[in-house]
């Protein structure tokens, strides 16, 4: 009974849950944006409890800099957040952002981002991830695939065990931090690309930084034992910077239309 119950309200949840993404793609979402949020917040908190935050106030400020200038270019349901970045003082480079609106950004990244504009593409491209709901969309396919039923159940009623939390934190795109690689579809990280190269371009950052910041990801791999973790969890580095170094003239025009609005971010 109970599992017929579930799976009626999935189908009920199909027939509702047809979203459309910033790209113009049409998505299939049954976890809801108050569901998501909640397991966001919750795993930030962990995070923050769990680990080491940086008392870089240098960092901090240009990571809180960057964010405030990003958020202020998203559409206005989403500016509405409770935004709140942190910088954790972990040495492997590596953001990510959560439903929600938290954003964490590890120390290691700034060995790697030599500038507020590559740092900037980073934070975009996560920012990218929750405006886009590929969380949500996870988490659906995990819910549609019955497992996850009981995952979120568990975690959103607060009674998962460590094991279960790590999935959702991974579901959620924070992965890396908890130890378990569930990497973003190719779909989702080239819609991510996209529309933090925009949103970048939009608060005043140079978007032809997006492919500067690849193609040092790729320069600090070289003969590395231990590459950026953002190579490992994101898909073909050299195509990326590539189509981000060709996108990025068709965004110039917003770029310079951004700054002779006088968005001229200084974060660094």
């Amino acid at each position: 009974m109970r599992m017929r119950i579930v799976l009626t309200g999935i189908v009920l949840g199909l027939l509702v849950a047809c979203t459309t993404s910033p790209t113009g793609r049409r998505q299939l979402i049954v976890v809801s944006d108050t569901e998501v949020n909640t397991m966001g917040l919750a795993a930030f908190e962990q995070m923050k409890a769990n680990d080491k935050l940086s008392t870089d106030a240098t960092k901090r400020n240009a990571v809180n800099c960057i964010v405030k200038d990003l958020v202020a270019q998203l559409p206005s349901q989403w500016q509405g957040y409770d935004w709140e970045a942190q910088v954790f003082a972990i040495d492997s480079a590596n953001a990510f952002a959560l439903p929600g609106g938290k954003v964490g950004v590890n120390t290691g990244l700034f060995k790697v981002a030599t500038n507020q504009d590559q740092l900037a593409a980073v934070i975009g491209h996560e920012i990218g991830h929750v405006i886009a709901r590929h969380s949500n969309e996870r988490l659906s396919q995990s819910v549609l695939a019955e497992a996850g039923t009981s995952l979120v159940g568990a975690y959103v009623g607060r009674n998962a065990s460590p094991d279960q939390v790590k999935q959702v934190v991974a579901l959620l795109g924070a992965g890396t931090q908890v130890g378990v690689l569930l990497p973003y579809s190719r779909l989702h990280e080239s819609e991510a690309d996209r529309i933090g190269q925009e949103l970048m371009a939009k608060a005043g950052f140079d978007p032809r930084e997006a492919a500067a910041l690849w193609e040092g990801m790729i320069r600090a791999s070289s003969g590395s034992a231990t590459p950026p973790r953002l190579l490992s969890t994101h898909p073909d580095p050299i195509q990326r910077a590539r189509v981000l170094a060709e996108n990025a003239p068709n965004l110039m025009p917003v770029y310079q239309a951004a700054r002779a609005a006088g968005r001229t971010p200084r974060c660094s």
